[in-house]
């Protein structure tokens, strides 16, 4: 074998085991360092820590009811877990978008069926449509922040208005 193939051979193997081609899009395996709030993340990967956004959710911001439970059930959801990240894009704040998954489980959807955060519908592909009714199962029977009426979508609190209602899930 010559010494070209052998070296184009290495790359190929240490490129697969950072990054994996998924049937939905790329996936980078890290620890979670660190939860920020509700919907975010900081991963610890081979070339450094990098902030990740939870795709297809938007929880209560810190400052908001719900803010302090969102994070917590996060925070339980992940801990300090080794994570897949399927990629999904980037955002305005230069954070990764992605689904976490931690031993199998899709964090991002846990979340909603939990009742710890809204399905962010302004972004929601469309094989993820499920979501929506993880949000309304959650609703009925008033898990995490729908247990207390009243719950005002982050979007809403972000910009300090009481916008229309919440536009039904596609």
């Amino acid at each position: 074998m010559s010494a070209a193939f052998n070296r184009t051979r290495l790359i190929a193997v240490l490129l697969a085991g950072l990054l994996c081609l998924g049937a939905n899009g790329p996936f980078l395996g890290g620890t979670v360092a660190r939860v920020v709030d509700g919907d975010t993340l900081v991963v610890q990967l081979t070339s450094g820590r990098i902030r990740v956004r939870l795709y297809g959710i938007d929880a209560p911001e810190h400052d908001q009811p719900g803010g302090a439970e969102a994070t917590a059930a996060l925070q339980s959801l992940v801990g300090r877990s080794p994570v897949q990240l399927e990629v999904i894009g980037q955002d305005r704040y230069a954070r990764m978008v992605a689904r976490v998954i931690r031993g199998g489980l899709d964090v991002n959807s846990e979340m909603v069926r939990e009742g710890y955060a809204w399905v962010y519908r302004n972004y929601l592909q469309p094989q993820d449509r499920s979501w929506c009714e993880l949000e309304r199962q959650a609703r009925r029977l008033r898990r995490g922040l729908w247990a207390q009426p009243g719950a005002i979508p982050p979007w809403d609190f972000r910009h300090h208005t009481q916008g229309p209602p919440i536009p039904p899930c596609p």
